[in-house]
């Protein structure tokens, strides 16, 4: 299994999952030629992509899904709500629709959408399993239900929000109705509340661990690479291979 985080952001998000026999991107929220050429500087090859996963339609998440799925002539595998609510996005591109709840096989894969909260039509997380273990992915919701905890049980590889911190939202420059959209249960997770979530999913298998979607101006890498290794330290549970997600570059191809 590999995972590279292209970009985890607030401007754009994009990871690489490579699984088996298939290579997936989840979400493509750069532009076309920004991808491609993270994916190039990254020693991925862009035309051996199989999908790409659309968690919802929020711009930086799905601004060049569409072209990349027909540059590369494959398919955008998303929900029926969210491919209506990003309809622009997607003029004459392949699509495989999935209903959020159900998981369905793709490749060698079988990928199980389940929803998260987030101010949109049909947000959801992923969850791919294959011959080599399970991936999980929740970024993006505002607060952790029992059904998210359940589903990222047991996975190799983790791509979680941990989007800011309470202090630096609290006393930051942000208008009071935004920081209580963040705050809210369709906003997005601090990094204490992605800890908690990571003490309920950490185990002796956990191999690799981004930390994503951090806010430029509520965050900070070395807060959240701080916490999360001092968890990891505490927890004595597991020693996964830790990235902090990078808006304007890719991380390192993590292989377990």
């Amino acid at each position: 299994m590999k995972i590279c985080s292209l970009a985890s952001g607030s401007k754009g998000n994009c990871l690489y999952l490579e699984t088996g026999e298939t290579r997936l991107l989840v979400d493509a929220g750069l532009s076309l030629r920004e991808i491609t050429a993270r994916m190039q500087h990254a020693g991925i090859q862009p035309d051996t992509v199989h999908g790409v996963l659309v968690t919802h339609e929020h711009l930086d998440h799905i601004r060049s899904a569409g072209a990349f799925a027909r540059r590369y002539r494959i398919p955008v595998l998303i929900s029926y709500a969210t491919r209506q609510a990003a309809a622009a996005y997607l003029n004459k591109t392949p699509l495989i629709e999935f209903e959020t709840g159900y998981a369905f096989a793709f490749q060698d894969c079988m990928v199980d959408p389940f929803p998260v909260t987030h101010d949109c039509s049909d947000p959801v997380g992923f969850v791919v399993d294959s011959a080599e273990g399970r991936f999980g992915t929740a970024t993006d919701l505002g607060v952790v239900t029992r059904l998210v905890r359940d589903k990222l049980q047991d996975c190799r590889a983790l791509n979680l929000e941990a989007n800011h911190d309470p202090e630096m939202l609290q006393n930051g420059p942000y208008p009071w109705h935004l920081k209580q959209r963040i705050k809210s249960r369709h906003g997005h997770l601090s990094n204490q509340e992605s800890l908690e979530l990571l003490f309920d999913l950490a185990h002796s298998g956990l191999e690799a661990l981004v930390m994503a979607h951090l806010s430029e101006v509520n965050n900070h890498p070395d807060k959240v690479a701080a916490v999360t290794t001092s968890f990891m330290n505490d927890q004595n549970r597991c020693a996964p291979q830790i990235v902090i997600g990078d808006q304007y570059q890719a991380g390192p191809v993590m292989t377990i």
